[in-house]
């Protein structure tokens, strides 16, 4: 290529640096032939993630253009890695014919691919959501949140003071954020912190002021659900949400490059509406990332055998958002009981898993069909799907009302069944381009056109032979060169055998050649046949998605049922091959659970072949709200206390839980405080961290929430870490009241049970043989006698002279002092505060800046106090 197509007064780098201008801060991937070319910044900064070569070519203002590319086969691995890595990619496609005018071929902005708003399943692993979250910074101190998944249709909406943004953020999970680019300074600054700390990690991108508009928004939202008013939903007057719902909309087409036909919901999401797990809990529980941010082993993993991935999002999902409200779960519980049969693993979930093998995303291909981004292999598999559907929704017997529904909603649209069955070939190429996707027999002119391109041969051949037999030229020959075509050659002698609508070609010295109208029209066909051919198939390929439009409905809600079906035979599977029990719901407070396990160490240990995991029992109730938990490190105090969470959240979740039996009374949040790290990078130490976790508890549970704390004040100097965790300990009996189970080294803290009625103690066995330690791993009633420290530090491989030394100290220390010999009340209230000083003296100590008065205004100051000090009565 000449390199003086590269300066940026060529028209294609004129072409170029137009289409850039309207994705500035986007990288933009250019076609050129066989490679999508990056250029200048663009290139410099792929080059640098991508690990691909700079290249230099033409000039722009004397300096050479930099530019980049990568081959279009590779176009998704590129985009995979781009995504990954928080950026957001334009794609500027040939939408031209090559040709057809002077100048570049004609070139347009396809798509955007961003990372909340991504639809390719190459891009999207298949048990996670992409979400785009907008929000809104409102009047006194208060957000609107939008949020949705563009492959859903479903758009959230909530609105919450500033101050609960950090939940909120924590709770939706987005992948990319939008706020407006006039926020304040006050405002920017709490998001820049959210991002320090952590709890804001997905990229984020300002968009104009004028995108979040309430009223947009509410139109936009109404216009999508085909409604004159959101009072269904429950979505009237909540306007902050509604300027949120607008710039989240704009984005949403923008990226797409259209509106979203496939939006059919709102649904508006209440802070009590949901079971609160706050970062911290989902972490220390493991629910979905190990503590190192691993992806297993998890309760998620151990959960998911799901058979699709539109099952995995759902349970995921389930599991992730629990309700407060039991409808859900009693609604699930009796399904995966009806699933489960009689229990001895015969029942109707087996079979329907069988069918459920080998489905397609419904969910998604429906989204990107309704998007026209769909594929052909896609629709090939969702035709697949559907018949798979029908069968099940024919063979689906379900007295229980909800599977009922459900198989219900599992007949497929006849009519697009037999759309796609007549329109896409049975085994098409992966991409449209490539030709072959529109089945023979679906359209008579692209058959034709098909035909000429597959048989001209043959077409030549029996022209040439019906003409020699009607004009009686036994030489004649029906011909093709580039530079004439098609033509019929004739030697001089037989010249005057031609008919006469035969029209002279061209001259030779011993023959002429002819073109017929017959040959002319095939010549008109057979030249352009293969474009002709592959233009009429993506204009109905094109027409064949505009068909499937007003089927999205139903084939969302048909991906839905599979989902739910996929779910709740995957909790019935697991119920029975791990041996769950059913939960059941009361109205009193109680978390009354027989035979507890930890669902992933029982199976950790089962495929290990380390022994049988012993259980527990859990006795929470109005007259026993906490437990304080004492015993050696590595006894399992800490396995015990995650296990009684996650058996509550799987029973919140509508699961069989891992234990004999279990009775579970209204649960409005699961708060953990356990481990301990520095977090250095935000200047917090291991200490620091836990009281700012243990703050939020203290703050954030209530009388329905379940706590843990494990080794609460261990972060600081004994005398300080007592103190504070038997101040922590009080507050959560007396005044929280929440079901708390508080494990401790500390064993002054077991007096708390005896002076505190709603409080007792508990300890996890452990016993010596000889100088070894055995962990009995079981929850006894009373506190322990010891910690058994030096034991621990031998298994750990702690020299013997280390070891020596501490058993010599811990008797002296022992023998001084005892271990409850301090003669401090840990548990006695502390005396009233002192009264504040008087209001006036108040006033003028605000008025006070050392720093700025002079030795006159110090003096007078003071003299002012005194005079307070004289009158306040003693």
């Amino acid at each position: 290529m000449d390199t003086s197509d590269f300066s940026e007064h060529t028209p294609m780098m004129a072409q170029y640096l137009a289409i850039k201008a309207g994705f500035p801060d986007t990288l933009l991937l250019y076609r050129m032939g066989d490679f999508y070319e990056l250029f200048y910044a663009d290139a410099e900064r792929a080059a640098q993630l991508l690990d691909i070569t700079l290249t230099q070519r033409g000039q722009s203002a004397g300096q050479p253009v930099v530019m980049a590319g990568v081959p279009f086969h590779a176009l998704e691995q590129y985009l995979a890695r781009l995504i990954r890595l928080g950026e957001s990619v334009a794609i500027a496609e040939q939408v031209g014919e090559v040709g057809a005018s002077k100048g570049p071929v004609a070139r347009k902005v396809v798509r955007v691919v961003t990372p909340g708003t991504l639809t390719d399943s190459e891009l999207l692993p298949d048990k996670s959501e992409a979400l785009l979250l907008a929000l809104h910074q409102a009047p006194r101190g208060r957000c609107g949140l939008a949020w949705l998944s563009v492959t859903q249709g479903v758009v959230q909406l909530a609105e919450c003071a500033q101050d609960e943004l950090a939940a909120w953020l924590a709770r939706v999970g987005a992948s990319e954020l939008i706020h407006a680019s006039g926020i304040t300074p006050r405002f920017a600054a709490q998001l820049a912190a959210l991002r320090q700390a952590g709890q804001l990690a997905c990229p984020a991108a300002a968009r104009p002021d004028w995108q979040f508009d309430a009223a947009l928004g509410e139109r936009k939202l109404l216009e999508h659900l085909g409604a004159a008013s959101l009072q269904a939903w429950n979505a009237e007057g909540l306007h902050h949400a509604h300027a949120a719902a607008a710039a989240l909309l704009h984005y949403a087409e923008h990226t797409q490059g259209r509106a979203l036909p496939h939006l059919h919901g709102v649904r508006v999401q209440q802070a009590d509406e949901l079971i609160h797990l706050p970062a911290a809990t989902r972490r220390n529980l493991e629910l979905v990332k190990t503590l190192r941010g691993e992806d297993g082993p998890t309760l998620f993993s151990l959960l998911d055998t799901c058979m699709t991935g539109m099952g995995s999002r759902l349970l995921k999902t389930w599991l992730l958002e629990p309700r407060r409200d039991r409808r859900e779960a009693r609604q699930r519980l009796a399904a995966t009981t009806a699933l489960r049969g009689a229990g001895s693993g015969d029942g109707p979930w087996q079979a329907l898993r069988g069918q459920l093998r080998g489905v397609c995303d419904v969910e998604r291909i429906t989204a990107r069909a309704a998007l026209h981004q769909v594929r052909p292999r896609e629709l090939v598999a969702l035709a697949a799907t559907l018949q798979k559907s029908q069968l099940l929704a024919q063979a689906g017997q379900a007295p229980e009302p909800f599977l009922a529904q459900i198989f219900e909603q599992l007949q497929p649209p006849a009519e697009c069944l037999a759309l796609l069955h007549s329109a896409i070939a049975p085994e098409p190429p992966a991409l449209l381009q490539a030709g072959g996707v529109i089945a023979p027999g679906f359209d008579a002119e692209l058959d034709e056109l098909r035909g000429i391109r597959d048989h001209c041969d043959d077409f030549l051949l029996q022209l040439e032979s019906r003409e020699r037999e009607r004009t009686g030229i036994a030489n004649l020959r029906v011909q093709f060169n580039k530079v004439h075509g098609f033509y019929i050659e004739v030697t001089a002698s037989h010249v005057d055998k031609v008919p006469p609508e035969w029209r002279r070609r061209q001259t030779l010295k011993n023959a002429e050649r002819f073109i017929t109208p017959e040959l002319k029209s095939f010549e008109d066909k057979a030249l352009s046949a293969q474009e002709r051919a592959l233009s009429r198939e993506k204009w109905l390929y094109e027409q064949v998605l505009q068909r499937l439009q007003p089927h999205v409905p139903q084939l969302t809600r048909l991906a839905q049922a599979l989902a739910t079906l996929d779910a709740l035979c995957t909790l019935a599977e697991r119920s029975l091959t791990l041996g769950w029990c059913a939960p059941q719901f009361v109205d009193q407070p109680c978390i009354d659970i027989e035979a507890g396990r930890h669902p992933v160490v029982q199976a950790r240990l089962a495929e290990a072949s380390r022994g049988a995991f012993i259980p527990n029992h859990t006795r929470l109730h109005a007259n026993t709200r906490m437990q304080i938990i004492t015993g050696p490190n590595m006894g399992g105090k800490s396995t015990y206390m995650r296990q009684v969470a996650l058996i509550v959240l799987l029973a919140s979740m509508g699961s069989h839980v891992p234990a004999s039996s279990c009775r579970l009374g209204p649960i409005d949040a699961i708060h953990t405080r356990i481990g301990a790290a520095d977090d250095l990078a935000n200047a917090q130490s291991t200490f620091m961290l836990e009281m700012t976790e243990a703050a939020q508890i203290l703050h954030g549970a209530t009388a329905q929430s379940l706590v843990l704390m494990d080794e609460i004040g261990r972060g600081t100097s004994t005398f300080d870490g007592l103190a504070l965790a038997s101040g922590i300990a009080t507050h959560l009996h007396d005044k929280t009241r929440a079901f708390t189970l508080f494990a401790t080294h500390y064993f002054e803290l077991t007096e708390l049970a005896t002076r505190h009625a709603h409080a007792v103690n508990v300890h996890v066995g452990a016993t010596e043989a000889g100088a070894d330690i055995v962990f009995l791993h079981e929850i006894q009633p009373g506190p322990a006698s010891r910690s058994y420290g030096v034991q621990v530090a031998r298994l750990a491989g702690v020299p013997a002279a280390v070891l020596h030394h501490a058993r010599h100290v811990l008797a002296t220390l022992e023998e001084r002092a005892g271990r409850h010999d301090l003669q401090v009340d840990l548990f006695a209230p502390p005396p009233a505060a002192e009264a504040p000083a008087s209001s006036a003296a108040q006033q003028l100590l605000a008025q006070i800046e050392p720093d700025t008065l002079s030795p006159r205004e110090a003096l007078d100051a003071l003299y002012q106090l005194k005079k307070l000090a004289s009158a306040a009565p003693a």
